[in-house]
């Protein structure tokens, strides 16, 4: 069995993992080619990740090695794993990668999340549905409901603030180019997280993103696909 061991986030059943984060590197572990075993965690099991001297997923146990947030762990497996393939190639990708993983942050993500929370709060772990709950709502400043309550009437902006992805994803079948890198991992999280989570569809048929969104799930023979979409 191996020693490389992933926390990553579950809702209601074990086998449901849907942070945008922890599949950031699930797939950047298959990228890899390591092996790796999953540890479903949840928001209210602090004390099963104290040992990484914080509160959050995703965290990656190698041997004797503990390495916490995606982007801190895509580079250790980059320094630790230099003859697998690259996954930020080099300083030019480092730069490039850091640039999506910070649109990702403060465009793709929030925009998901405005159209998900409620679903993301009724497809939780019951002991997580009231932590989930408080926290959100004194990040937002509202309820779970106002925050929705425009989502269906802010779909079409949402999908508009994606044409930088869209464009480059016309031009090319991953953001890496002819094959996946990082940044394409970044990207996907979000559009997994919302697969699993909810039943809404973000994006229109035929758009680019979503024919390069299936040709993620289908990476590393069908990974992604294996967690099953939202099932009421």
């Amino acid at each position: 069995m191996t020693d490389r061991i992933l926390y990553d986030l579950a809702g209601r059943g074990d086998d449901l993992l849907f942070s945008p984060h922890g599949w950031r590197v699930r797939m950047a572990l298959a990228h890899k080619n390591l092996d790796f075993r999953t540890q479903a965690w949840r928001f209210t099991e602090k004390e099963a990740i104290a040992f990484s001297g914080q509160g959050a997923i995703p965290v990656l146990v190698d041997g004797t090695r503990t390495v916490v947030d995606s982007w801190q762990i895509a580079l250790y497996l980059d320094q630790t794993y230099p003859d697998a393939p690259p996954l930020l190639d080099g300083p030019l990708g480092i730069a490039h990668g850091f640039f999506l993983k910070s649109w990702a942050e403060s465009v793709l993500q929030p925009g998901v999340v405005r159209q998900i929370l409620l679903d993301v709060h009724d497809f939780l772990h019951e002991g997580d549905k009231a932590y989930f709950r408080r926290t959100r709502e004194a990040r937002f400043g509202s309820t779970l409901e106002e925050v929705m309550a425009n989502a269906d009437a802010a779909l079409p902006q949402f999908r508009a603030s994606l044409q930088p992805l869209r464009a480059a994803l016309s031009a090319q079948r991953f953001l890496g180019g002819e094959m996946p890198s990082f940044a394409d991992y970044i990207a996907f999280g979000a559009f997994q997280w919302s697969r699993v989570s909810s039943p809404k569809e973000l994006l229109e048929e035929g758009d680019p993103i979503a024919t390069w969104r299936e040709r993620m799930l289908g990476l590393f023979d069908g990974l992604a696909a294996a967690t099953p979409a939202f099932a009421a």
